[in-house]
């Protein structure tokens, strides 16, 4: 996950993420307060490598709050995830 300020960030992150390693954007989730968080799956060594460069991207254009990586999430936390982001498929 990463969390920016403003959509451009966040987009660009996103855009990021995708290119520099196999994840797939699974959703996002934009707040009133202009936070916009931006989730990708895959396996562990490349969502690491996507968040890294997507945090790099983040910074360039706008503000990166926040980044997370949940390794192999609990079935809970799926359901956490499910509710708070809008999907992309």
């Amino acid at each position: 996950m990463i969390e920016t300020r403003g959509l451009v960030g966040a987009i660009e992150a996103a855009d990021a993420m995708v290119k520099a390693a196999n994840v797939e954007v699974e959703g996002y989730r934009a707040l009133r307060n202009g936070q916009v968080s931006v989730l990708v799956r895959g396996d562990v060594g490349a969502v690491n490598a996507a968040v890294d460069a997507g945090k790099v991207a983040a910074a360039k254009v706008g503000e990166l709050y926040a980044s997370h990586i949940i390794p192999r999430p609990h079935g809970d936390t799926e359901g956490i995830i499910d509710a708070a982001v809008s999907h992309i498929r």
